[in-house]
């Protein structure tokens, strides 16, 4: 156990000397041009050094935000201003998504078409002139309606969360005092968000990176035995598809997980440091300067009771 705890405080101190490294030395993990250093960046997306570089950041605003709760607000509001703004500006992405739902269905109906372009003299999916467009198949543009939906789920769940829209089965939470409740809401943000967040980057992270390059790398490989490999690394994009002529760019569906947990993990330090303030200060600063869609209408926070 002994050994546990020194582990841990030693990597605290060393997250320091790391940050400070990465940001002095940053051709040694972003000039992709070296393949060396695109091995680092895979190696260390997803390592002990990099989670605790985050982690001893996230205590040190922490203390920062204690000491001087104000500074934790423009924080909290910062974080979930984030939130707010990719998802009122992907939730776009659904009208996008049932216009080209309707677009597919019209054009193989009544024009019987095998394809369908999109260009500036094709604007609803068919060439009025010859001209450049961006033609593809009908199943492709059909399998694609799944990447708009995954950008709708991965990118605006922060959003959701912070809008009151998530579902909650609650066994407990109703019935407690106001601070119990932010102890809860503290705990739930360090030992399931956060955690949650992280486990799920870990797989994710090579998982897309897996798609990427070859020879395929793997999170149980050491950063020696991935700079191996580095010195005859390539791109090698994957763009297979289910079907022969659909959808191929299924490596952006890897990115959105890797996107999706970053948001979530951010929303957890936000989550933690709001419910930490309202704590602390009581009843009378529940939801202080919480940006809601329909601030005029109370929300349930999609709470589903259970007795």
């Amino acid at each position: 156990m002994l050994e546990g705890i020194s582990w841990f405080f030693q990597n605290i101190a060393m997250a320091f000397v790391n940050f400070g490294y990465a940001v002095t030395h940053p051709s040694s993990w972003l000039n992709w041009s070296d393949k060396e250093s695109l091995g680092r960046f895979i190696y260390y997306g997803a390592s002990v050094e990099f989670f605790f570089v985050v982690f001893t950041l996230f205590l040190v605003l922490t203390l920062i935000g204690i000491l001087k709760p104000a500074v934790m607000w423009v924080m909290v509001r910062g974080l979930e201003g984030v939130a707010n703004l990719v998802g009122r500006t992907v939730a776009w992405v659904g009208l996008i998504m049932v216009l080209q739902q309707i677009m597919i269905i019209f054009l193989q109906r009544i024009f019987r078409v095998a394809s369908i372009e999109i260009g500036p003299f094709a604007p609803f999916g068919y060439p009025l002139i010859p001209g450049p467009s961006f033609a593809k198949d009908l199943s492709w543009w059909s399998e694609e309606l799944k990447l708009w939906n995954a950008m709708i789920v991965c990118l605006c769940v922060t959003y959701t969360f912070v809008q009151g829209g998530h579902v909650r089965v609650d066994l407990l939470y109703a019935n407690v005092k106001f601070r119990t409740k932010k102890v809860i809401d503290m705990f739930g943000a360090l030992f399931f968000m956060m955690t949650g967040a992280v486990l799920t980057w870990l797989f994710a992270w090579f998982f897309l990176w897996r798609s990427l390059v070859t020879p395929k790398v793997s999170a149980s490989e050491s950063l020696e035995m991935i700079l191996r490999k580095a010195k005859v690394m390539k791109w090698n994009v994957e763009t297979i598809g289910f079907s022969p002529n659909g959808f191929d760019a299924y490596f952006l569906f890897k990115i959105l997980m890797v996107a999706f947990c970053a948001l979530v993990f951010l929303h957890s330090i936000a989550f933690f440091w709001r419910s930490f303030l309202e704590f602390r200060e009581g009843e009378t600063s529940e939801n202080k300067y919480l940006d809601r869609d329909d601030p005029g209408e109370q929300s349930t926070d999609g709470l589903v009771s259970t007795h």
